[in-house]
């Protein structure tokens, strides 16, 4: 049996430009600028001043609800300034500026020693650990469903092209991922995960596999674009669909990341709060690609200017160039959720000359979409401003994976108009 889900895409992994690269330290700047909005919900409170010493691992900022998450220092020295500045996906957020002493004094956590569920869901809180993959779901929420769940899976798909982080991470640190796992079913109370990861893997597939067990059990995937979006995860390992305006688990299970399981057993193990991650740096124009352990608040222009940014680059992409955001400058600063930071030239974004054109009713982006939509027809709906039209093509439920813009021989928008019709139900109240 192969598992996967039903339409998606291939394009070009362009995974071999850092596949190789084994994780290093990056070496951290200066001055850290380290944004409080690392996450899905509420953005963390200040809870430090300009003045205030820290150390690594010291909170700067306090979760300040439910789905909110605490921040830390990654660096030990001084605030210097508290500013409000954009994030990479362009939104405004509070950051606290520190001048690094190159000293990296820890004040991490106590350890825990064989915690409970409780213990285990407090510690992840107190970490301030969130999704990882991107999305920065805090999971301290995910790790407490509102509904029974049976099934825990662990993403390690990786299906962006380029990212590579995670595939190290699966090599380099396998036993500690299953330890995290071990402490997420725990907190979640089931007896059983998988960890998904696509077939293009092969060794990392592996070093996987030789630690699997009864209770945690490693799934090849076909490797194909979305294969690690949540509910296509879900229905390649379990066969379960996850409703429209549903949670997966609603449906019995709960997907995180293979990163975010690392984090977790580094909180519990160690005592140490979520202020670096993994993160691969990639394309062709870039000198020095490679996957590196940051520290939160490293500066784009800083990585720029260590991996070598060359003068043909034509575009610089936060995250995965299918769901990542293109930067207009070099100005934010890496978090959680900064899975890689992309330097791409010409040949590698070029559609060729061909200019964007009226739909031609083609229907490739149906065919392909994984979710089973009609883009062309929420697109007409958008351009008409017709939010329950939108709605009744179920455009809420697009994951804005890009699939459709990708196939699209017109090359329409599709993502944006995707993105205006959420916006356009939002505002109408549809």
């Amino acid at each position: 049996m192969r598992f996967t889900f039903r339409r998606g895409i291939h394009p070009a992994d362009n995974k071999n430009i850092a596949k190789d690269v084994p994780l290093m330290d990056f070496p951290t700047p200066q001055t850290v600028s380290i944004p409080l909005s690392q996450h899905i919900g509420a953005p963390a409170a200040a809870v430090v001043a300009v003045g205030d010493e820290v150390k690594v691992g010291t909170m700067i900022g306090k979760a300040a609800s439910f789905v909110s998450a605490n921040v830390f220092s990654s660096v030990s020295g001084k605030v210097t300034d508290i500013v409000t500045c954009r994030t990479a996906i362009g939104a405004k957020a509070t950051h606290i500026v520190i001048e690094n002493d190159g000293a990296y004094e820890e004040d991490f956590l106590e350890p825990l020693l064989s915690p409970d569920a409780a213990e285990i869901k407090s510690r992840v809180a107190e970490a301030g650990i969130v999704g990882m993959g991107g999305a920065t779901f805090p999971t301290h929420v995910k790790l407490s469903p509102k509904t029974p769940v049976d099934v825990l899976i662990i993403n390690a798909a990786e299906c962006e092209p380029y990212i590579t982080c995670d595939y190290r991470l699966s090599l380099e640190k396998t036993s500690e991922i299953f330890k995290g796992v071990e402490y997420m079913m725990t907190a979640l109370g089931v007896e059983n995960a998988y960890i998904g990861i696509e077939e293009n893997k092969p060794d990392a597939i592996a070093k996987l596999s030789a630690l699997a067990t009864d209770r945690i059990r490693v799934i090849p995937l076909v490797t194909k674009y979305p294969q690690g979006a949540e509910k296509q995860l879900i229905y390649a390992i379990t066969g379960r669909v996850v409703p429209e305006g549903a949670l997966p688990s609603d449906v019995g299970a709960v997907v995180d990341n293979v990163h975010t399981a690392f984090a977790i057993y580094e909180a519990v193990e160690l005592g140490k709060p979520s202020f670096m991650r993994a993160m691969t740096v990639s394309g062709k124009a870039c000198t020095r690609p490679g996957n590196y352990w940051v520290r939160n608040g490293v500066g784009y222009k800083d990585i720029a200017a260590y991996c070598g940014e060359t003068d043909d680059a034509k575009k610089v992409i936060s995250g995965g160039p299918m769901m990542g955001f293109a930067q207009t400058d070099l100005a934010p600063s890496t978090g959680k959720g900064t899975s890689s930071l992309l330097f791409l030239t010409e040949e590698e974004v070029s559609s060729g000359d061909k200019p964007i054109s009226a739909c031609i009713n083609c229907a490739s982006c149906a065919s392909h979409c994984p979710m089973r939509l009609m883009p062309m027809f929420i697109e007409r709906a958008v351009e008409a401003e017709d939010a329950a039209l939108a709605k009744k093509y179920h455009a809420l439920s697009c994951l804005e994976c890009g699939c459709c813009a990708y196939v699209c021989p017109a090359r329409r928008p599709l993502v944006t108009a995707m993105r205006r019709a959420k916006k356009l139900i939002k505002e109408k109240g549809v």
